[in-house]
């Protein structure tokens, strides 16, 4: 092999090792940390402005039953229905509890994704924390298909999980399903 061809196979060599490294640095830090704080932020924002609607939705569930029974208004199926109406209410109690215990998780794993983010120098490290905010999120998915909530929750669900899916493919993870 002459002089020339070693040099060239030397240089394409280099070239190779040089890109490869390149690529691999790309695949496993391909944002930067300000970037995914931006993310995180928009989930944190949804997740306030959810469970802000859900506590919203309560008071205003409660001051309208409260004005009902203060006024000694009764519908004639409660009237002539009382018994099926307790299990019934029992029920959308314990829905709407599932929905309020399932943001609260959700909530808590957003918060100490944030706490452990601020405090790294590399956002990858807190990729553990990423999957817990993943798995809060798939049963807060699961509790909203199964309830039957309304337009309000839906359109304010889909939002967030949309804010969820951006910053979960920033540590390479699944995103959500609809």
């Amino acid at each position: 092999m002459n002089r020339r061809t070693r040099t060239v196979l030397y240089f394409v060599a280099i070239l190779a090792v040089v890109t490869c490294s390149g690529k691999m640095h790309a695949q496993t830090n391909p944002f930067q940390k300000p970037q995914v704080a931006d993310r995180i932020r928009k989930v944190e924002d949804g997740v306030d402005e959810f469970r802000k609607y859900l506590e919203n939705r309560g008071d205003d569930a409660k001051s309208r039953a409260d004005s009902a029974q203060s006024s000694g208004a009764t519908t004639r199926r409660q009237r002539s229905n009382s018994s099926d109406a307790q299990p019934s209410g029992n029920q959308a109690k314990q829905t709407k509890d599932d929905l309020e215990d399932a943001m609260d998780d959700l909530n808590r794993s957003t918060n100490r994704l944030r706490r452990k983010f601020d405090a790294s120098s590399n956002y990858l490290e807190t990729k553990a924390q990423m999957e817990q905010v993943m798995d809060s999120a798939r049963r807060v998915n699961q509790v909203i298909v199964k309830g039957n909530y309304g337009t309000q929750p839906q359109k304010l669900w889909a939002a967030l999980r949309a804010n969820i899916n951006d910053l979960a493919r920033c540590y390479n993870l699944t995103p959500l399903g609809a």
